[in-house]
């Protein structure tokens, strides 16, 4: 009697897989595969071969806690098949006498996530035995056409999916700098913890298998991953903070990398770290996504604007001093982060794909939960902001209006509406470079021109549209105080013409005498032109005060009174100073300082303001690689560093990262460092990834947070 086909051993060949896939980076003990390509496994039979027209091997694939046939998270196919209901698929690669190897392929359209996968053989005679043979992981293909995450450029696919390093540009459009970060996408248990994020989510506890049938969009799972990372409705990855107050917790801007962040959060049994900000969010956001496969990237916009009330208007109040005035609704961040996730959008009209705007920085909600998008750049771009996600919100980001306001005496008075001040040098990294691309293209079109006002008008259109019929991100639009745009002009406000007396006259503006070190003195000039051919006796107040970068002032530390008389044509300078004794108390994590001037003419209640934010540098650390980078092999790390202050700090940490090259972050306790004390540490390691990779440092004591370094280094195999 003929005996049934019985398994011995089944080889799920996850080196050789993993490779194909892409994801050897990430481990090659466990199978990793990705939608929409082929995977072969080889079945070793135990009493002997595989006979087709014989035998009939049928193969189950399950996902998620409740797998479903008519959900797509549980299927069944059998193998060579044709005309199966199931879009998973499965055929004979090479048949011997006790062994078989076969290649499945996911439909490019699968739920990412854990997969179990069973067989059950069906002999001639009639039995059926049923073998579990495994568990596997399948993620998002932007290698396969079908993918809705397809990215056609190789260079695109190395940078915004395979690289596990770059850089977040911060400072302001004046003084940009590249923040280096670690974002270890493929480092030991992200994946794991990434999934565990997608289980963490309000969706999944409240609807498992919807959840889980989901996750085959990445429309839908960047959302449920944009509202994981801040911590404002569920046990998110971060607590956000904006306080200045860290004490019980780490300073946004000691962070170098995501890996500590995310190894944390699981450690802790899911408890949100503490703190994050814009830049962090989207940081850990990078990470995640391209750890699950879609393309994306890390997105500065210096000058962004937060527009609450939905008028494109974002309204700043100043005192009589210049000083601008804080609890405001409406602000402008110096800079805000967010990310750009690559995908199809079948849910909107044709050409709204492609790059996708994704903001995790808890600001406002959308549909009930503290996300933002994902919301089309070119939807952005063309003003149709009636398109899902959140698009007015992030075209407020980028192209709002600036009303400034003289507040005195419990009355407002209009300053000067500035058409060009919000959404300016939006920055990414490179493709495999280390330099800055400006994208701002990519969001609007040249400041003043046709196409520019035509999508503003017709932005603000659809947004006074929505008025009558919805509500902006969970909330009705209401009416702003300031005047409404008109139709003849869309980027001036509907006001009475000019007369030639009420043309300014005199114009003021900031220039720096020396650069802005931290620890030394600022040194600035106020510039006056008087450009009438009448004399000018000017008033002229000036302030400075800390600004953190979200747009929020601290109280002013430092204030003078310029008389300035100038004659027709004539142009004069008016010399400051400010002390490193004066600002150094005052002085915000972010080293911002806004220095305001508002001018008034003798006999005369026109206001002339002015401002100017400045960044304050520190000196960078130095990275030396001592010798040749080879995996497995003992490397020497050179990290120099110094106090850049003129007086004694306390409490240095030096902390060093890089994936491929440290297995975790690594500690370093300096204690006191004296007066423009400059000294250096060697530290050991064995490589263990090859290829292009980065070494992140930070410094902080108790004078300072941030003065970071980095090094590229690139690390070959043994001879």
């Amino acid at each position: 009697m003929a005996q049934g086909l019985e398994v011995a051993l089944t080889d799920l060949q996850s080196s050789r897989n993993n490779v194909q896939h892409h994801t050897e980076e990430i481990t090659v003990d466990h199978l990793l595969v990705r939608r929409g390509q082929a995977f072969n496994l080889t079945l070793y039979f135990r009493n002997r071969g595989f006979q087709p027209g014989r035998d009939n091997i049928i193969f189950v694939v399950e996902t998620g806690p409740l797998p479903d046939l008519a959900l797509g998270t549980r299927a069944i196919f059998s193998l060579a098949s044709h005309g199966s209901p199931s879009p998973w698929i499965a055929w004979l690669e090479t048949n011997g006498d006790t062994s078989t190897e076969v290649s499945l392929c996911a439909p490019p359209t699968a739920a990412v996530g854990r997969y179990l996968l069973k067989i059950h053989v069906d002999s001639f005679q009639g039995s059926v035995t049923a073998y579990q043979l495994g568990e596997f992981i399948l993620l998002f293909n932007p290698w396969c056409p079908e993918d809705a995450v397809y990215l056609d450029s190789e260079p695109q696919r190395q940078e915004y999916v395979m690289n596990d390093y770059g850089f977040i540009y911060q400072g302001n459009k004046n003084w940009i700098r590249p923040c280096p970060w670690n974002y270890g996408q493929f480092e030991e248990k992200i994946i794991d913890i990434c999934l565990q994020l997608l289980d963490k989510s309000l969706h999944f506890q409240t609807d498992p298998a919807t959840d889980c049938a989901l996750r085959g969009s990445p429309v839908y799972v960047s959302r449920v991953v944009c509202a994981m990372i801040n911590s404002n409705d569920d046990n998110g990855v971060l607590n956000g903070n904006w306080s200045e107050n860290y004490t019980d917790g780490a300073n946004p801007a000691e962070w170098t990398g995501s890996v500590a962040i995310l190894k944390q959060w699981h450690a802790t049994g899911c408890q949100p770290v503490r703190y994050g900000q814009c830049w962090v969010f989207a940081a850990v956001m990078c990470t995640v996504m391209r750890c699950l496969g879609i393309p994306t990237r890390v997105i500065t916009n210096f000058d962004s604007g937060h527009d609450t009330d939905g008028n494109l208007i974002i309204d700043e109040y100043y005192d009589n001093t210049g000083r601008i005035l804080g609890n405001k609704k409406d602000t402008i961040w110096n800079f805000h982060v967010w990310n750009e996730c690559w995908m199809a959008r079948k849910d909107l009209p044709p050409g709204y794909g492609g790059w996708q705007v994704l903001d995790a920085t808890p600001q406002e909600t959308s549909n009930g939960l503290y996300c933002c998008g994902p919301a089309s750049v070119r939807a952005i771009k063309e003003g149709e902001v009636d398109l899902n996600y959140d698009t007015p919100f992030v075209f407020s980001m980028v192209n709002a209006d600036c009303m400034s306001w003289l507040v005195q005496g419990g009355k407002e008075q209009k300053l000067h509406q500035d058409t060009s001040s919000v959404g300016n040098f939006i920055s990414t990294k490179s493709i495999q470079s280390d330099e800055r691309d400006d994208i701002t293209e990519n969001y609007k079109y040249e400041e003043g021109s046709l196409q520019e006002r035509q999508v503003f008008l017709k932005a603000l259109q659809k947004l006074k549209a929505r008025r009558f019929h919805g509500s902006r991100r969970g909330a009705e639009l209401q009416p702003s105080r300031s005047t409404p745009l008109s139709q003849d002009s869309p980027r001036s406000l509907d006001v009475p013409s000019l007369r030639p007396s009420d043309v300014v006259q005199v114009s003021l503006k900031f220039k720096m005498l020396d650069p802005p070190n931290m620890g030394q003195d600022i040194s600035f000039a106020l510039l006056a032109l008087n450009m009438s051919s009448q004399f000018k006796d000017l008033k002229v107040n000036l302030s400075a005060q800390s600004l953190l970068h979200d747009g929020n002032p601290l109280p002013p530390f430092w204030q003078d009174v310029a008389f300035i008389t100038l004659s027709p044509q004539e142009a004069k300078a008016y010399p400051c100073k400010i002390s490193y004794s004066q600002y150094s108390q005052y002085l915000s994590t972010d080293k911002l300082i806004r220095i305001s001037a508002l001018g008034e003419e003798k006999s005369s209640p026109k206001k002339i303001l002015v401002n100017k934010i400045v960044t304050l540098s520190y000196p960078s650390i130095t990275i030396n690689v001592l010798g040749a980078a080879i995996v497995n092999q003992p490397l020497s790390i050179q990290v120099i560093f110094a106090n850049p202050l003129s007086e004694q700090v306390e409490g240095c940490v030096l902390t060093v990262e890089g994936s491929g090259l440290f297995k975790k972050q690594q500690k370093i306790l300096l204690g006191v460092l004296k007066p423009q004390h400059r000294a250096s540490v060697i530290l050991e390691t064995v490589p263990f990834k090859s290829g292009q990779r980065q070494i992140q440092a930070n410094m902080r004591s108790n004078k300072f947070k941030d003065i970071k370094g980095y090094r590229n280094v690139y690390v070959n195999f043994a001879l």
